[in-house]
């Protein structure tokens, strides 16, 4: 198969509509599914990205989600940010294009853990007409009461994705995972992991595409019968008080750390789509740490330490 853009934006739009109505189940509220459209804008402008199109599906204040979206969008542009040419500068100055479904969901429950995941292809056009494309990609979970069956449930499913592309995949992309999702500054991860991947275009273009597939179609078997089993536990205000601590540190890695958030803004992309990841409250405290013994205590001493779960 030679590289076909539009296999691949049919799969991803699929994929969406795919995973929202099955969220949508769980919760029992409609997304709104928000269509915007970028015109072209012609070349010389100050904005990187020249046209583009999308769909941002959001859901907030649902019965189970307090805030969540399911975003694909497709841009285009006339010159590479820089975020996207740091690893590759011979591409420095390309045409582009890039498109994706990128989704976040939180939880209202404490006991519910937050999940990520993100699907896409990156497309460089060069002046002699060779296309350079690579796929990127990935899931993991953000808990904030560890339970170890959650663990292996979400870590084998993204073990199962990987295992019929051959069996060193999953071990490279789990600890490329465990280190892209880390929180320098602080010096400990963002939650417990799961895999990802980015440059791929090897060994072709039709096995990388299949390999995105299968991460993106294991999804929904990786975290709806995690949240199903845990949305309706009873919590109080203390577990509500951890969760909205925690979920700075979700926001912190999002905006000083992340190479979407990083890549959306740079290319003057649209604002609202690339903030929907954003938790609605969120809790900051100076130099707090859990009590020992404490089941918050547990999250930092067994959760967030990267280990095989599967």
């Amino acid at each position: 198969m030679s590289v076909n853009s539009a296999a691949v934006k049919e799969y991803l739009l699929e994929l969406q509509e795919l995973i929202v109505e099955r969220l949508e189940q769980v919760d029992g509220k409609k997304f709104i599914r928000d269509k915007w459209q970028r015109p072209s804008t012609g070349s010389g402008q100050a904005s990187s990205i020249t046209k583009g199109e999308g769909i941002s599906c959001i859901l907030e204040e649902g019965n189970v989600f307090e805030r969540g979206g399911v975003a694909f969008s497709h841009v285009q542009g006339d010159k590479m940010p820089a975020s996207a040419t740091a690893h590759r500068p011979e591409l420095a100055g390309c045409s582009w294009e890039a498109m994706g479904v990128s989704l976040v969901m939180h939880p209202r429950n404490p006991y519910a853990p937050t999940t990520h995941a993100n699907v896409r292809m990156f497309m460089a056009h060069k002046p002699d007409g060779e296309k350079v494309f690579w796929f990127g990609g990935g899931m993991d979970l953000t808990p904030y009461y560890g339970f170890e069956e959650d663990a292996v449930h979400f870590h084998q499913a993204c073990k199962n994705s990987l295992t019929p592309f051959g069996d060193d995949l999953h071990a490279k992309y789990k600890k490329w995972c465990d280190e892209y999702f880390f929180l320098k500054h602080r010096q400990e991860p963002r939650g417990i992991g799961g895999i990802f991947f980015d440059d791929l275009s090897v060994p072709d273009f039709e096995t990388a595409f299949a390999i995105q597939q299968s991460v993106g179609d294991h999804f929904l078997s990786a975290y709806v019968p995690i949240l199903e089993k845990r949305m309706d536990m009873p919590y109080g205000e203390r577990e509500r008080d951890f969760q909205l601590y925690r979920r700075g540190r979700y926001v912190e890695f999002n905006l000083v750390i992340d190479r979407g958030t990083i890549f959306g803004l740079q290319s003057n992309g649209r604002t609202e789509s690339i903030l929907l990841s954003m938790p609605p409250l969120v809790k900051w405290r100076y130099d707090w740490h859990p009590e020992a013994g404490t089941p918050e205590a547990v999250l930092y001493d067994k959760f967030l330490q990267p280990k095989d779960w599967v």
